[in-house]
């Protein structure tokens, strides 16, 4: 058997929304009508951008730091029914962005694990995974229902319990600061993409390793990592 493609890495993380797929509409138009269904002022999309990757409650609670629990948690559950009829009406669009689709094919070797770290439910990111026809290149799913949400390490740490590989192995790949802040609390490497939500400069002070931008760099970037970390 050859060299992995991923240098010394098998653990290979990404984020969902803003790294994966582009599901940048969705998010602000549901977020603009759970709001405006509420009778309150509508964020604005950058406001809204600026949370995505964090637990519901939590990228809710930012928006509205002033507001109680209750409000919060009423806003959060109101958002996932709007998503939820969307996906039900087929009207959720997630399209992969160019060139993920072959990174991830070209990361299938035996010795490698891929996996999912995101503020989504298990739901939404099954759904999206098996829409792409990519639900079975992935090993570990971690998710907002069943993790505690970034930046804190709890995905990354579960992610390596389930498939038995350590921090010197594993990489973190994302859009915002809060996937790299993740990385680093666990200790593991942290890659940043510049297609996402948060800009490049941001991510490279939150302490990523290295930032791309575009998937095809992704295999010789691991590489050169793996040399040098």
């Amino acid at each position: 058997m050859g060299p992995l493609p991923a240098g010394r890495y098998r653990l290979i993380l990404f984020d969902c929304d803003g790294t994966l797929v582009d599901s940048q509409h969705n998010i602000v138009a549901a977020m603009q009508q759970v709001f405006a269904q509420a009778g309150r002022d509508l964020p604005s999309p950058e406001a809204i951008r600026r949370q995505v990757g964090l637990t519901l409650e939590i990228a809710i609670a930012r928006i509205l730091p002033a507001e109680s629990e209750a409000v919060v948690n009423d806003l959060a559950e109101g958002y996932r029914v709007i998503v939820r009829e969307l996906r039900s009406k087929r009207e959720l669009s997630e399209p992969l962005f160019g060139g993920i689709r072959e990174a991830i094919l070209a990361l299938d070797h035996p010795e490698i694990f891929l996996g999912v770290a995101t503020g989504k439910n298990l739901v939404g990111l099954e759904h999206t995974l098996t829409h792409h026809g990519l639900r079975d290149r992935f090993h570990t799913l971690q998710t907002a229902d069943r993790a505690i949400s970034k930046p804190h390490p709890d995905m990354i740490h579960r992610a390596m319990a389930e498939t038995g590989c350590d921090l010197a192995e594993t990489v973190m790949i994302g859009d915002t600061s809060f996937d790299i802040e993740m990385a680093r609390a666990a200790g593991a490497t942290a890659i940043g993409v510049d297609w996402g939500y948060h800009p490049a400069e941001e991510l490279t002070q939150a302490g990523a390793h290295a930032v791309l931008s575009h998937p095809a760099e992704l295999i010789p970037c691991l590489q050169s990592l793996s040399a040098t970390r």
